[in-house]
Formats: structure tokens, sequence, C-alpha cells
């Protein structure tokens, strides 16, 4: 059921934009059996590729939210809560409002779509390795938690410090990168997308009967057999790969992350990381497909930032499920 409404959505989402093209067109086209036109340009070019992105995106981040929800025992943890996207914002924040202070060679061709991408990556690695050394250094997994709000923090006042002296041109620049986007992105930067999320999904898979032994508690896992430090850090790669793949390909998307995995709970009722692991993927890339349908529903006049439709329209609806709720388990 939840697989044919991901399909139902994705066909949706591919047939709705400002230009109007009919569903057996579409139908059509994806089959391979329409002739060259410019509907099928847009559908092949654009509009495919932006709906596999959104499912990506929004299972990744879904997936990657569990996993950090889970590791912390914090309903309030998501995939960014390690500084991943904060080390990809200061990579980016350095190629676009730093390159002023850049001489010579490194402020030839800065501002295309591969350097964000490669300085968004490289932000959120440097920032992995040093949660990666943390990890192995410290046994308290809160510590862990602060470590990367530290980070974060960090980062932030960096960001801040080179906003303060742009111009307004990199100053609106970056602020449009920050909103997320799922339409910039070629067949090629898909596919590397969707292989980094593979490896972060095959890494999650390896992670599910420790989740499941941590939900217990630490105490509980190390006496079943659970190596808590292994599983550590195999849960913060997994986290890192997802989540940092998908900032660097599409920007910081907010929302997703935090709620899907409550809302998980909500419908299937289980703690059990072997449901909670698809119901997350599901619900994840349901709820980015529908977002971004409604960020460009053909009576605007423009596209709505993808990342504001997530946390707009996406907020007020866990709010009511989770009143509805009362009481939520964890």
């Amino acid at each position: 059921m939840g697989i044919l409404l991901v399909l139902t959505f994705f066909l949706i989402n591919i047939s709705f934009g400002s230009a109007a093209i009919p569903f057996e067109e579409v139908l059509k086209i994806l089959c391979f059996q329409a002739e060259d036109s410019v509907e099928k340009y847009i559908v092949l070019s654009y509009r495919l590729p932006k709906a596999i992105t959104a499912i990506l995106v929004g299972s990744g981040l879904a997936l990657s939210g569990l996993l950090m929800q889970t590791l912390f025992r914090n309903p309030l943890a998501g995939p960014y809560v390690l500084g991943l996207s904060s080390g990809a914002s200061l990579g980016v924040a350095l190629v676009i409002l730093g390159s002023q202070f850049l001489s010579g060679l490194l402020t030839i061709n800065l501002f295309n779509n591969t350097s964000i991408i490669i300085a968004s990556s490289l932000g959120s690695f440097l920032v992995l390795l040093a949660v990666l050394i943390v990890a192995r250094r410290v046994r308290d997994t809160m510590a862990i938690l602060i470590i990367g709000l530290m980070f974060a923090s960090f980062t932030a006042a960096a960001v801040s410090i080179l906003s303060y002296f742009s111009d307004a041109e990199k100053l609106q620049q970056y602020i449009f990168w920050s909103f997320g986007s799922l339409g910039d992105l070629t067949w090629e930067e898909v596919i590397w997308l969707a292989s980094s999320w593979f490896i972060g999904l095959s890494l999650s898979l390896l992670t599910i009967k420790p989740l499941n032994a941590l939900l217990l508690g630490e105490a509980y896992a190390q006496s079943v057999g659970t190596q808590i430090k292994k599983n550590r850090i195999l849960v913060i790669l997994a986290t890192s790969i997802l989540a940092g793949s998908i900032t660097a390909f599409a920007g910081p998307i907010a929302f997703i992350g935090l709620a899907v995995p409550h809302l998980a709970r909500l419908i299937i009722k289980q703690s059990n990381h072997a449901f909670l692991f698809p119901a997350c993927i599901i619900l994840g890339s349901l709820l980015m497909l529908i977002s971004d349908l409604i960020a460009q529903m053909p009576s605007f006049q423009f596209t709505l930032p993808i990342n504001a439709v997530t946390s707009l329209f996406g907020a007020p609806v866990v709010i009511w499920l989770l009143v509805r709720k009362k009481k939520m388990s964890f």
C-alpha cells in the first residue's frame, strides 16, 4: 500500500508543473513510447530526475533522523544534530561568501553547481572526521551529541562572520542555496546521490539489531553482546553518508528527518527497527513528493523554496497528530 502511494505521487509529481502535461502522455514518455517533443524533454531532463531526487532526499533524511533519535534516545535529534549540515554550510559559505578573500586559481569558476557540491561535501566530511575521532575516544553517547552541537555553533559563527563582510549579491546567492532545491541536478549528479544513498542504506541495515537493543538502554545492549562503540560509529557513518550527501546535492532541508520517524511510530505502532526502516523510507519519500507538489503548483506564478514548504505545511500536521495521540512512546 505504501509503495503504491509513493508510485502514485511520483507520477503525479512528474505530471504537475508550470507546463501542463497530460497524465497519459507522461506514461507514454516513461514507457519510451512517445515521440521527441518539448514535453518529453521536460519530463526526462527535468521532472523525472527531480522526482527521483525527492524520493532519495525524503527517504534518506527520514532514515538518518531515525538513526539519530535511537542512538541518542532523544526525540528532538535529527539527521543534522552532529553538525553535518553546519559543516556543509560553512564549506558553501567559504566558496560563495569567502571568494573575495581568495585569489588566483581559487576564484576561477567558483559558482557552478559542481563547486558548490564539492565544497558542501568537504565541509560535511571534515565534521564527520572530527565526530568519528570523538566517538572513538569518549564512552558517553550524550557527549557526542553535545560536541556535535558545539561544532554546529562554531561553524554557524564562522558563517555569520563571512555573511557580515559579504556584499548583497553573494549573500543572496548563499541564502538561495540554504533554501534547498530538488530541481538543479543533472542525471550524473542524481546517480552520484543515489549511490551515496544506497551505501548509507546498506550500512543502516547492519544496525537494526543493535538499535533494537539500544532501545532498552546501553547496559542491556552490552549484556546481550552488542558492541556499543563499534555500532555507534557505524550509525554515525551511515547517518553522515545519507545526510551529508543529501545536503551536498540538495542543500539543507528541514523537518523531514525530525518529524517522519515520529509519524512512522504513530502509524505502525512499532518500535522494532525492522518495521520502522521501511516505514520511514516510504513516509519520507511520500512527504517530500507532496511538498514538492505544493512548491510547484500550476496556479503559482513562482516556485516556493522546498525548505519552507516542508516546515510550513508539515509542522502543523505533525503537531495535530501528536496532540491527538496525547502520549507517544519512544
